[in-house]
């Protein structure tokens, strides 16, 4: 499982480039896009589809390929496998088939928002992305602000400001930390209350690419 930059393609490790031209095949979540990294560094290799849409037929063919003695590697579009991102029954139906997983790990949009927030507190609560449904969005976003550990949230610009707006509504006064085309070229790291990020992403025309948000377990002051 090889972790593959969130945007800055300098972010690749070594190991994962080397692992990347060793295996036999990579499999990965979109291929075109795949492709363009391992452009970036010149490795030609067969690639497999292995998306959420078909995980579930795609992983039994990964596990036969293994059982014939290749060795395979998956990635996702961006950052680490099965984070917000499938992997998670391939990995099972590879361990079930009686083979190793082996992390090769790197950049995720969690651990590097972390690293730049500043909140108090040891724990942190990862929730990736919320449902789309508004009932059942406000009903899980009400159940995360009740905990005491901060917690983070994947979104798409198409649904960021909604987010904002509904934290605005439960809960005006919470310190959250946006994370906006991290590590790319005019990435940015806005802290505020959820109303004050609306005020920022509105005033700088920035709702684009896709945002990681966290949210502070206490309460402004």
């Amino acid at each position: 499982m090889v972790a593959t930059p969130i945007g800055n393609m300098q972010d690749m490790t070594y190991r994962a480039v080397e692992v990347l031209k060793e295996v036999d095949v990579i499999a990965c979540e979109d291929t075109r896009q795949s492709a363009k990294v391992l452009n970036h560094y010149g490795i030609k290799k067969h690639l497999i589809s292995c998306r959420a849409r078909n995980e579930k037929q795609s992983a039994p063919g990964i596990l036969k390929l293994m059982e014939e003695g290749n060795d395979i590697a998956y990635v996702s579009d961006a950052g680490t496998p099965v984070i917000s991102d499938p992997g998670r029954l391939l990995v099972r139906i590879i361990r079930d088939g009686g083979f190793p997983v082996i992390p090769v790990p790197g950049v995720s949009a969690f651990s590097t928002l972390i690293s730049v927030c500043g909140f108090p507190g040891k724990s942190y609560h990862f929730e990736g992305f919320l449902p789309q449904k508004s009932g059942k969005r406000k009903k899980r976003l009400t159940q995360l602000l009740e905990r005491e550990e901060s917690f983070m949230i994947y979104e798409s610009p198409y649904r960021i400001i909604k987010l904002l707006q509904e934290l605005v509504e439960l809960d005006s006064e919470r310190i959250c930390v946006l994370g906006r085309e991290m590590t790319k070229k005019f990435e940015e790291y806005p802290e505020g209350t959820a109303d004050m990020l609306i005020n920022h992403l509105e005033m700088e025309n920035q709702v684009k690419g896709e945002f990681a948000l966290l949210v502070s377990g206490e309460k402004k002051g």
